[in-house]
C-alpha cells in the first residue's frame, strides 16, 4: 500500500516538474526574442520594410521614386458610378449644421384599420432614430461638350468663314485626365492621411478603378511643379519681408538619397511667422543636413529678428 502511495507522489512530482521546465522553456525563448529585438533597435536598421514598396520607399519621397513622366498616361475608361453608405450609431458630438436627411415610415392606407374593432388609425405619437452616414469618395467621370460655332452666310457664300468656340477651363495637367478633386483627393490621402499610393492603387482596384502608383506619382509632382511651387515662392517672398520669425529643424529619414546611407538623418527645416502677422505663414524646406548656411540662404534678404519655434 505504501508502495503505491510513494508511486503516485513521485507520479505527481515529475508531472510537475515537467510543466515547469516546459514554461522555463518558454520563458527562455521569450527572453531570447527581447534580447534579439533590443540588439535589432540598437545596431540594425529600424526602416520598415514592406513588400509593396518599390526599393524601400519612404512616405517622403514615394512619389519621386514612383513617378515616371516617360511612360505615356493610360487611355481613360468609364467606369459606373461607385457609391457605399456606412452607417453607425453614435452618441459623439457632431457639428449642429450636419444636413439631415429624413426618412418616414408610415403604413399603408389598406393597414391603417383598428385591429380590434375596424375602425381607423391616426397617428398617436412618433418615434425617432438618428443614424451618421458616411459616405466614401466617389467615383464619376466629368465629360466637357464644347461647343464650337461657324457663320452660316459666310459657308454659303465661299467665304472665309470664323469658327467660334464655347470657353472651358484649360485641365489642371495637360494631356491628361486628371481633375482638380483628385488630385487634390490623393494629395490629401497621402500627406494628411498617411495612406500611401500604394494602399491607394489597392482601395481604387477594389472600386474596380485601375489607376496606378505610377501614374498618381505623375499627378502628384506635375501639380506640385504647375501649381504649389508658384504658391510656396510667393509666400517665401512674404515670410521675408515680416520682422519676426521663428525656425526649428526636426529630423526624418530618407531612404535610397544619393550619396547617404539609408540610417542617416536628414533634415526638415520649418519657418513661420510670428504672432504679430495678419495672415501667419508656415513654410517647410528639406535639406540634407542642419549646417547654418541652410536658414541663411533660405532667409536671405529678411532683416527682422529670428527665434527657435
Amino acid at each position: 500500500m505504501e508502495n503505491h502511495e510513494v508511486m503516485a507522489i513521485d507520479a505527481a512530482e515529475f508531472a510537475a516538474m515537467k510543466t515547469e521546465i516546459a514554461e522555463l522553456k518558454t520563458l527562455v525563448r521569450y527572453y531570447e526574442e527581447q534580447l534579439r529585438l533590443a540588439k535589432h533597435r540598437r545596431f540594425g536598421s529600424s526602416s520598415e520594410k514592406s513588400e509593396y514598396d518599390v526599393n524601400q520607399l519612404s512616405f517622403f519621397n514615394e512619389a519621386e521614386a514612383t513617378a515616371d513622366v516617360n511612360v505615356a498616361e493610360p487611355e481613360l475608361v468609364e467606369v459606373e458610378k461607385h457609391y457605399r453608405k456606412r452607417t453607425r450609431l453614435t452618441t459623439d458630438r457632431l457639428p449642429k449644421d450636419l444636413p439631415v436627411e429624413v426618412v418616414e415610415h408610415d403604413l399603408p392606407e389598406t393597414e391603417r384599420i383598428c385591429p380590434e374593432c375596424g375602425g381607423d388609425l391616426h397617428v398617436m405619437g412618433k418615434e425617432t432614430r438618428r443614424e451618421f452616414i458616411l459616405v466614401p469618395a466617389q467615383a464619376k467621370i466629368r465629360e466637357h461638350v464644347r461647343k464650337i460655332y461657324s457663320c452660316r452666310d459666310c459657308e454659303r457664300d465661299e467665304c472665309s468663314v470664323p469658327i467660334v468656340k464655347a470657353p472651358q477651363n484649360e485641365p489642371v495637367l495637360k494631356g491628361s485626365f486628371a481633375s482638380p478633386e483628385a488630385i487634390a483627393h490623393i494629395m490629401a490621402q497621402k500627406f494628411v492621411m498617411g495612406l500611401p499610393l500604394y494602399r491607394q492603387e489597392q482601395e481604387m482596384k477594389r472600386a474596380g478603378i485601375m489607376l496606378s502608383r505610377q501614374t498618381m506619382s505623375n499627378w502628384l509632382l506635375r501639380a506640385t511643379e504647375d501649381w504649389l511651387e508658384p504658391i510656396y515662392e510667393a509666400l517665401h517672398e512674404i515670410l521675408c519681408t515680416h520682422d519676426v520669425l521663428h525656425g526649428d529643424e526636426t529630423t526624418l529619414q530618407v531612404l535610397h538619397e544619393p550619396g547617404k546611407p539609408a540610417q542617416s538623418k536628414s533634415y526638415m527645416w520649418l519657418y513661420r511667422t510670428g504672432s504679430d502677422a495678419t495672415h501667419p505663414i508656415v513654410l517647410y524646406e528639406y535639406q540634407p543636413d542642419r549646417r547654418a548656411k541652410r536658414p541663411a540662404e533660405f532667409l536671405k534678404g529678411f532683416k527682422g529678428y529670428g527665434g527657435t519655434v
